[in-house]
């Protein structure tokens, strides 16, 4: 069968999209296959991710050996290291001042953990989202040097808070860990590992501040064994902390290749001893029994920690990363996911009023989308903006308006650098505060400059607007429902783990017809379906979402018309046996 026969360019699939075949290199993936003994199929899905022959081995087995630099490639980082290992012998006091998100709550737990296991006095401090705002401000930086701290750390903030350390007096010294874009030369602190800054070197521009800061403390024992500091004492196994990095990197959606890719192998491993309580008692409350993954990383733990720092308690997530006893975590993430809830409740009462007014500017071919409302909770508009990016392919920001002032977050469209034009628009004076990485962005102007700032935004991102309302779906294979088994499945799963810059292969099952369907779960809103095909066989699917709409009626609809149903691949484990699953994405007309 051509495969243009059911993919056709100006063919629209039920859900509206266009799908795209993406083809690897043939010889290559061949090669590939008969290299490592793998089936084709999985030579081929590797080629379509740009490995060659001499790669393959290596990307199916990451390992920090391999990946992990030398610290010193990074501006500024033998000083850092230097003037931490400096603490540690002394004794000092020193605050870890960090972010209320997830890479924030994993970079601070992790320095502070590791900091007191060698006898530092830490103080851990995270600003209220509401009333401190992001990154260092000169009233708390005074108020730890106040309670004694002679270093203050600053972690996933800081390269822009050029003022705020203009409030310490002179008695303590700063150190900047983070990865945000640069906008200008560092502040004039003891020193400013990033490798976002303009002058740094180390080309590793997508990592996260977890990963930042887990290069550091990588600096900083090698600092301290050259002093020979630990002849005499046992030096921390820091591998135990890639947990803290491997969630930190999803949930700031870092491309998981090179050494992210590493990172979230091997911290995932570590995660699935279940050793830190903190996490162990967040798996536990989000029921994720299976083995973590990046998809447990991304949709059970992060939105729970980040919930807290959106319309709560900011430092909570940091608390849990920390906490030593399994009871009281088990408590702080049961408190947590309840917090979660009530997140979701406030996201849902945004989200239909900017869906809609999203929608409107799609109709008329804006590039960028920029929707605001008054009592709009500013802990949510990230989110929300995620799911406008996600619906209609473009770069979007969302604000609430209180007090004249609209605050707000705003997520892009790979290839579209939203950080920098936010920080550009805080340069011509329309924000008083701005800035972000490609991806996402957070920003703060008065609420009569929305309009202009949108203007801005749609002519510095004009591109969008050559790019389909909706993601054209990319699929990568073609399968029968036979062909969609166990061993298959499992073989898929390492090429994980899966998320941005290395994407959970897209297969489309070819001419299924529904034998069998059901709603399932506590409100319906998944389908259960099971295909077969002229080849025989029977194959489980699933369908989340599918409360309405056509790609739910297709599903539905037991003996219909043949269908090419497009989704992922997964093995599935309960109750100790492993059966293959399709999880449904898009469908159309065979």
């Amino acid at each position: 069968m051509s495969l243009a026969a059911f993919a056709a360019p100006d063919a629209l699939s039920l859900s509206g999209r266009r799908w795209e075949h993406l083809a690897g290199e043939e010889r290559i993936g061949l090669a590939i296959a008969q290299r490592l003994g793998v089936p084709d199929i999985i030579g081929r899905l590797l080629a379509g991710r740009g490995i060659g022959i001499e790669q393959a081995e290596a990307f199916l087995t990451p390992t920090l050996r391999a990946w992990l630099p030398d610290p010193s490639c990074f501006t500024d980082m033998d000083r850092a290291a230097g003037r931490l290992a400096d603490a540690v012998q002394a004794g000092e006091t020193v605050a870890v001042f960090g972010d209320y998100d997830v890479d924030g709550a994993c970079s601070g737990a992790l320095l502070a953990d590791v900091l007191r296991r060698l006898g530092c006095a830490v103080i851990s401090y995270v600003p209220d989202r509401l009333s401190e705002g992001y990154g260092p401000n000169p009233a708390a930086l005074a108020g730890l040097e106040a309670r004694g701290a002679r270093l203050i750390v600053c972690v996933d903030c800081g390269i822009s808070a050029h003022a705020a350390f203009g409030a310490l007096n002179g008695q303590t010294e700063a150190i900047v860990l983070d990865h945000h874009k640069a906008e200008g030369p560092p502040p004039a602190i003891f020193a400013t590992v990033n490798p976002n800054r303009l002058d740094d070197q180390s080309g590793l521009h997508h990592i996260c501040a977890a990963a930042v800061t887990f290069i550091t403390l990588v600096g900083m024992l090698r600092s301290l064994r050259q002093r020979g500091y630990f002849a005499q004492r046992a030096e921390p196994d820091l591998r135990g902390y890639l947990d803290l990095v491997a969630l930190a990197t999803v949930c700031d959606v870092m491309p998981l290749t090179g050494l992210n890719r590493a990172f979230v192998t091997q911290g995932l491993a570590v995660m699935g001893r279940r050793a830190r309580p903190g996490i162990a008692a967040l798996l536990e409350v989000a029921q994720a029994k299976d083995a973590p993954s990046a998809m447990t990383c991304g949709f059970a733990l992060g939105p729970r920690i980040n919930a807290a720092g959106r319309i709560h308690e900011c430092d909570m997530g940091l608390k849990l990363l920390l906490e030593p006893d399994r009871l009281e975590a088990q408590r702080i993430a049961a408190q947590l996911d309840d917090i979660n809830r009530q997140r979701q409740a406030v996201e849902a009462g945004i989200l239909d009023e900017a869906m809609a007014s999203a929608a409107a500017q799609i109709a008329e071919g804006l590039p960028v989308v920029v929707v605001a409302g008054a009592g709009w909770h500013p802990g949510v508009v990230g989110i929300v903006a995620g799911r406008i990016k996600e619906k209609f392919n473009r770069p979007a920001c969302v604000a609430g308006l209180a007090g004249g002032v609209a605050k707000g977050s705003g997520r892009s469209i790979a290839g579209l650098d939203l950080g920098a034009a936010v920080i550009a628009a805080r340069q011509s004076g329309l924000l008083t505060t701005g800035g972000g990485h490609a991806m996402a962005a957070g920003f703060a102007l008065p609420a009569d400059k929305v309009g202009a700032f949108h203007e801005f935004l749609c002519a510095r991102l004009n591109e969008a607007a050559l790019m389909p309302a909706q993601a054209t779906l990319q699929w990568e294979a073609a399968l029968t429902v036979p062909a969609a088994n166990v061993a298959l499945a499992e073989m898929v799963s390492k090429l994980g783990p899966f998320g941005a810059g290395n994407p959970e292969p897209m297969f489309v099952v070819l001419r299924a017809r529904v034998t069998k369907a059901d709603r399932i779960g506590k409100e319906g809103n998944t389908i259960r379906a099971f295909l077969t095909d002229e080849s025989g066989g029977r194959l489980k699917a699933l369908l989340f979402r599918g409360k309405e709409g056509a790609l739910a009626d297709a599903l539905l609809r037991v003996g219909g018309a043949p269908l090419n149903i497009a989704g992922h691949l997964r093995a599935e484990s309960w109750n100790g046996s492993v059966s293959a699953g399709f999880f449904v994405v898009d469908a159309a007309p065979a």
